[in-house]
């Protein structure tokens, strides 16, 4: 059998100790088996550092591979981004030739083109289809000074009927004249090719790449000449070079979206809450303003309570069933009553209220879905799209409609309260939804539901996937800790605990969320299945996703269940302070500092006159002067019990509030926080120098505990958080093509946004949040390109809200950002709206997404509703109402051409893409 060499060269800069492993299909290079790769050597060429590696191979040859970067025990520290290369060694070599795979790293930003947000939606992948595969071969013998090169182009972004040449300083390639350059063939993948044989004498040969329109205008790539030389003096020279060249080099893509929350669209025909079907509304708007992107909140069911709380949409009762909320009823048959019609009719009008009415219109909706399942049940479930729906679905929804059931028969989604249904079982599940059971139609009224908000959801998004619009959709970070998930995999959670973030811009106290955290341990056994699963379901409506506090894949902010509030964590994974440590710096009083540090004088200043009746109430000297919680209120939690249910409520029934923030205050005064599951542990609680427990400690104890507490925050956990996301974050963004993007706002560890380029992750700039130290705005034309910059987002005020909300935050801005010396108007004029939008339309980010409420105050018909009215979530507020409606129906906003001329002369003038511009065009 005939055999030839194939050698690998990669330019590729390294740190000590790393090196360089081909992995691929083929046994030659390990099966996929990293450790049984081909390992590559370092070569210094000129300034470049070029990994070098060669191997056997038989003369008909064909294999999928990918670089790796591995640690001197051959232990994985990154690979490339993007789909595997493809290697076919070419036809005619013979017996002994060498042959030279010229190759170049594929690094995660330029593999984000080959997502399916550009594949399939704005290059789409149905004109890529239409381009005639063009087979690659050579049709030439060869004599022995003959070289064959093949020139290899990735062109995801290439326009509709656009070719591509080589072009350079050889006449082969048209000396430089684009249109005497030498053709390539598209082979599928985006990929083009060609051959081309050279002379040893005509080396070395600089070209570049060319795109050629339909109408047959040249468009030279940017950047430097490329450059292929041969090197004469070994003993055997590569007769073929396969030249891998990356990706056409063009100027940055940049585009625009809207953010919107499902439940704040209003339109003429949703019943008091946004629709799936109004999607198209916004999508035809979208398009009208120039906009390659509509952004949503999560829309999963988060029915847990039964009541408005339920409105928070990132509280999920299932990662996979959709909300009922956004069910349109008129769509459910073609044949509604009478009857029914009138009275969908009707509850419109109650329904139209300024905001979401959730509970009403939730109702509501399943009244009506009711009466029409009565109806038409054995017809829907019946039929073919049906039992495709149920066939495919089913691992999930069926747990999801015995979990409604069962929440709706034991009055509470606790399911540590059902008795023998508390703990789950296949078995259990299938007596549950057994044909045959007493109460069958009510779970097949969930799959009723489920079947029909799947099939509108899918409607609008193969609308926006025509229109060339990227619909995004939102991981949550958690799920509720009464939810499906819980019940059906209790092992992935750690149900003793709670999710949350410390105290930042958006939350002074830090966040309690309530959510369980993760058993990554746990979760890691089948890979991270129940993570592939959730993406997977979402890649069938979004072709992008952003990544709900992607901080906490790097670590958790970790509280025990019995906390109400975020202050007192800790971080999950985390290096804590050992007993060990602590004495050796002469720490010995543990049960001072991790004791709630309470004395006499904190209580008559905290509570005046009433501090007898709590002390008497709370607490218990167990010293002169000095006091500790009693048992039944030393937790957060049992302290709103008992200020709720004590006989003795009455003595502060009317400053309860108050009272409950100086108690939490006395729990939360201490300085070291002990590990709950280890007592030789502890960590530094998050701002301890304001408490008083810190500022009585002596001088040296306060230096220790500074110290520590920067190399516990900021230090010791960077390399264990690194892997802690490298370990999981991979497995989401593999086990779909959805481009995501990741929130990353907040305390940002160093590791985080070099992890997040490393693996193609797009971040987050919010103006008024910067990520620099020292600048109270951030300067979005500073802004890298791996990023969405937005002047708000939904867990913060509206550009209205924030501008009319502090005189002096909106003077300095005006001064040092807007650069005016006159004085701010109190007002968020459309003219401050604008620079303001203009100077994020303009940043060098890939994307820029605004907020709908944000982009109508361009136009002052748009504004006659209260600022602080507009504003979707407080996240302070544990308890807050999500329910705020646009006030005009979109119908009507698509009929406002002012202000979609407004916007997208914005997009224009900025240079983004926009839907219909040319060079969108696949």
């Amino acid at each position: 059998m005939a055999k030839v060499t194939l050698i690998f060269k990669l330019p590729y800069y390294t740190q000590w100790g790393q090196s360089i492993i081909i992995a691929g299909s083929a046994p030659a290079l390990g099966s996929w088996n990293v450790k049984q790769g081909l390992p590559l050597s370092p070569v210094h060429e000129g300034n470049a550092l070029v990994w070098r590696g060669q191997v056997l191979v038989p003369a008909v040859f064909t294999c999928e591979y990918s670089y790796h970067v591995v640690d001197d025990h051959k232990n994985v520290l990154r690979w490339e981004s993007g789909e595997k290369k493809k290697l076919v060694v070419p036809e005619g070599v013979k017996d002994g030739d060498v042959v030279e795979v010229r190759d170049w790293w594929q690094d995660a930003s330029e593999a984000l083109f080959l997502r399916s947000a550009f594949k399939n939606v704005i290059f789409s992948a149905t004109d890529n289809a239409k381009r005639q595969l063009q087979p690659s071969s050579l049709n030439k013998s060869l004599d022995p000074e003959d070289i064959v090169v093949q020139f290899i182009i990735s062109c995801p972004r290439l326009a509709a009927g656009s070719t591509v040449v080589v072009t350079g300083s050889n006449p082969a390639i048209g000396n430089w004249k684009e249109q005497n350059g030498l053709k390539l063939n598209y082979v599928g993948d985006s990929i083009w090719k060609a051959y081309c044989v050279l002379r040893k004498s005509e080396f070395p040969v600089k070209y570049k790449y060319c795109q050629v329109s339909e109408a047959g205008v040249f468009s030279l790539e940017f950047g430097p000449n490329r450059e292929v030389d041969v090197d004469l003096s070994s003993p055997k020279p590569s007769r073929h070079i396969l030249l891998s060249d990356g990706s056409l080099r063009e100027a940055p893509w940049r585009g625009a979206g809207v953010a919107v929350p499902m439940f704040s669209i209003r339109s003429n025909e949703d019943l008091g809450v946004g629709e799936f079907p109004d999607l198209k509304l916004l999508v035809d708007w979208a398009v009208n303003s120039g906009f390659h992107l509509v952004q949503l909140l999560p829309i999963n069911d988060t029915s847990v309570n039964k009541m408005w709380w339920d409105s928070y949409p990132y509280s999920s009762l299932s990662v996979f069933a959709l909300h009922p909320l956004y069910l349109r009823v008129q769509a459910l048959s073609d044949a509604i009553p009478a009857d029914v019609k009138e009275e969908i009719s009707k509850a419109k009008k109650e329904l139209d209220k300024k905001d979401v009415d959730y509970e009403a219109a939730l109702a509501t909706k399943l009244r009506i879905a009711q009466k029409m399942f009565n109806l038409e049940k054995d017809k829907v479930l019946n039929s073919a799209p049906f039992k495709q729906f149920l066939s495919e679905n089913e691992e999930w929804l069926k747990p999801y409609a015995a979990f409604c059931f069962l929440r709706d028969f034991f009055e509470t989604s606790d399911h540590s309260q059902w008795g023998r249904f508390s703990q789950f079982s296949k078995e259990k599940l299938d007596k549950l939804v057994a044909a045959d059971a007493l109460h069958h139609d009510i779970i097949r009224f969930h799959y009723y539901v489920q079947y029909h908000l799947f099939t509108q959801l899918s409607e609008a998004a193969a609308y926006a996937r025509k229109n060339k619009v990227i619909l995004k959709g939102d991981l949550p970070i958690g799920v509720d800790r009464n939810s499906v998930d819980t019940w059906v995999y209790p092992t992935l959670f750690r149900m003793n605990t709670a999710t949350g973030a410390p105290p930042d811009y958006f939350a002074k106290s830090g966040q309690n969320w309530g959510f369980p955290t993760y058993n990554w341990e746990e979760m890691s056994k089948d890979n991270y299945g129940w993570w592939r699963a959730r993406l997977t379901q979402l890649s069938k409506f979004f072709t992008a996703y952003r990544i709900d506090h992607i901080l906490g894949f790097f670590r958790i902010w970790e509280l025990p269940d019995h906390a109400a509030t975020g202050l007192c964590g800790k971080f999950r994974p985390s290096i804590p302070l050992s007993q060990e440590e602590l004495l050796g710096d002469g720490i010995w009083d543990f049960d001072r500092m991790s004791r709630p540090y309470i004395r006499q004088d904190m209580l008559e200043e905290k509570f005046g006159s009433l501090w007898t009746v709590v002390a008497a109430n709370f607490l218990h000297e167990y010293q002169k002067h000095c006091y500790e919680f009693k048992e039944e209120c030393n937790t957060e939690k049992k302290i709103v019990t008992k200020l709720n249910t004590s006989p003795e409520k009455s003595l502060w029934l009317e400053k309860e509030d108050s009272i409950r923030r100086g108690l939490f205050d006395l729990l939360q005064n201490i300085v070291l926080i002990r590990d709950p599951e280890d007592s030789t542990k502890y960590y530094p609680r998050f701002n301890l120098e304001d408490t008083s427990s810190f500022r009585d400690l002596d001088e040296h104890s306060k230096n220790v505990l500074r110290r520590l507490y920067h190399d516990y925050y900021f230090v010791r956990q960077e390399n264990l958080w690194r892997q802690n996301a490298l370990k999981t974050l991979p497995v989401l963004l593999n086990c779909s093509d959805m481009l995501a993007c990741g929130e990353d706002l907040g305390l940002i560890p160093a590791c985080v946004h070099p992890v997040m380029l490393e693996l193609g992750l797009i971040g987050l700039r919010i103006q008024r949040m910067p990520s620099e130290p020292g600048l109270e705005f951030d300067i979005p034309s500073k802004y890298s390109y791996m990023t969405v910059c937005a002047p708000s987002c939904h867990d913060c005020s509206t550009l209205r809200a924030w501008w009319e909300g502090d005189e002096g935050t909106r003077s300095r801005f005006y001064k040092t950002v807007i650069g005016s010396d006159k004085e701010a108007p109190s007002r968020c004029t459309p003219e401050v709206v604008n620079f303001i939008l203009q100077q994020h339309f303009d940043a060098p980010s890939m994307w820029a997404i605004f907020p709908l409420q944000d982009l109508l105050a361009l136009k002052d018909k748009y504004t006659a509703r209260p600022a602080a009215e507009e504003t979707i979530n407080d996240p302070t507020n544990p308890r807050h109402y999500w329910r705020f409606r646009l006030h005009v129906p979109l119908e009507s906003i698509l009929e406002d051409k002012d202000i979609q001329a407004s916007i997208k002369n914005l997009v224009t003038s900025s240079g983004r893409s926009f839907p219909g511009k040319k060079t969108d065009k696949a």
